[in-house]
């Protein structure tokens, strides 16, 4: 008996000795995050429209909602009529207003046109002193013709402030995804009542994923900005992925390792953190899922 307790004594010491070595092959440890966007509505009403799904892949720019804009278009269609209204008591000055603001709309884009031929040699600065000028002109001239009947200036001016804001309200409604990525969340469906700032579904770009991992005050000298470095991951039950990644953020602090890091008593230690950017096209790496780093000169 005391030669098996002997023999198992040995296996035992063997066991916890690679496991030892094991955990010395790889610098630093952690998990792999993503920038998450959480894309919520601009206006109030109800969704007439959200194609969300979770998992699903979306483009940058892409329409994928609409908030029902009915009330907002009713309102648009009011201020016009009523615009038309004080403009049909005064068609001369509104007129003559207008005329002027589309003359200077012209020139202003002549002046632009003539800026760029200037700076690259194919005109005169004269060209452009002669176009500034008639811009002044013709603000002048536009103030002139406000001037002439301020009372109703002002009040054309405040419908075309309010128009302005409900144009921008129903493009709000138009509910736009902001970034290249692949839908986390939904909170919301088709046919609900939403309101400014609820969030509608949260989004990530997982094409690349970074790795936030943790070295020590000693490894530190080691880490350099744009470094390349080799990041493992698991494959299967019995082995593992080897993936390079770029080091794209040093912390400018020291902290206690997480406790989700290791032994405990790496826990108690102060490391710093560190991102490193792993391209991710296949989507083989995870949310979440933990991976290693070993910096250029450590063992396999």
């Amino acid at each position: 008996m005391k030669h098996v307790h002997y023999l198992v004594l040995v296996v035992s010491i063997s066991l916890a000795t690679g496991c030892g070595s094991n955990q010395k092959t790889s610098d630093a440890y952690g998990n792999f995050e993503s920038t998450e966007v959480t894309v919520s509505s601009e206006v109030a009403g109800r969704l007439v429209r959200l194609d969300v799904t979770e998992g699903q892949r979306l483009q940058a720019g892409s329409v994928i909602g609409l908030v029902d804009t009915t009330q907002f278009a009713l309102r648009r269609d009011e201020l016009r009529a009523r615009r038309a209204a004080v403009r049909a008591r005064f068609p001369s000055v509104v007129a003559q207003e207008d005329v002027l603001k589309t003359q200077r709309n012209v020139a202003a884009r002549e002046l632009e046109r003539f800026e760029n031929l200037v700076s690259q040699g194919a005109a005169t600065a004269k060209t452009l002193d002669d176009l500034r000028g008639q811009l002044e002109v013709l603000d002048s001239q536009i103030a002139n013709a406000r001037a002439a009947n301020p009372p109703i200036m002002a009040e054309l001016s405040v419908m075309d402030a309010q128009l302005a804001s409900l144009e921008d309200q129903i493009g709000r409604a138009r509910l736009v995804n902001p970034v290249n990525g692949v839908v986390l969340t939904t909170f919301a469906s088709e046919s609900e009542l939403t309101s400014p700032g609820r969030p509608l579904y949260r989004i990530a770009a997982l094409d690349t994923l970074e790795l936030r991992a943790y070295v020590s005050g000693a490894q530190l000298p080691r880490v350099i900005l744009g470094q390349e470095v080799t990041v493992i991951v698991d494959y299967d039950e019995s082995s593992n992925q080897t993936l390079r990644g770029t080091i794209s953020w040093i912390s400018s602090q020291a902290e206690f390792t997480p406790k989700f890091i290791q032994t405990k008593e790496e826990r108690v230690s102060l490391v710093y953190a560190v991102k490193v950017r792993v391209p991710n096209p296949d989507g083989v790496l995870k949310l979440g899922m933990p991976g290693e780093i070993r910096f250029a000169g450590t063992g396999p």
